[in-house]
């Protein structure tokens, strides 16, 4: 059950429909797993749904090192969506797994991270 809420979030923070919210909630996951080091990627799949778990299990403890665009094309070829798509799905993953895992956790990984992978990661400031 709480996969589908997680899906469900995912799919109402990224504005797309469901099935949406699962592949690039599934491809994010995926290509985070690729950017973090297999104890960070093990640490999260401590922290959510057992469905969920698959996606953030390596077999390698090292990091692959790939930037901002990369990570956004991957995501957007594994979830066969455009890239403004995967951008707002990115967002909206990571910003549902952050609640999820916990604070402390979530900035864990994503020290990990280069700055501009980590600014996908907050919220976009509201538009009067």
């Amino acid at each position: 059950m709480a996969e589908l809420k997680f899906f469900d979030k995912v799919a109402a923070r990224a504005n797309v429909p469901p099935e949406t919210a699962r592949s690039l909630t599934e491809a994010t996951l995926r290509t985070l797993t690729e950017r973090i080091s297999g104890g960070e990627a093990a640490d999260l799949a401590d922290h959510v749904a057992a469905e969920l778990r698959p996606l953030l299990i390596k077999g390698t403890e090292d990091p692959e090192a790939f930037g901002h665009d990369e990570f956004l094309r991957r995501v957007a070829e594994r979830a066969d969506v455009a890239p403004d798509v995967a951008e707002a799905g990115v967002r909206a993953v990571l910003q549902t797994l952050h609640r999820v895992v916990g604070h402390a956790e979530f900035e864990e990984a994503l020290a990990q991270l280069p700055a501009d992978l980590q600014a996908l990661a907050q919220p976009l400031p509201r538009t009067p």
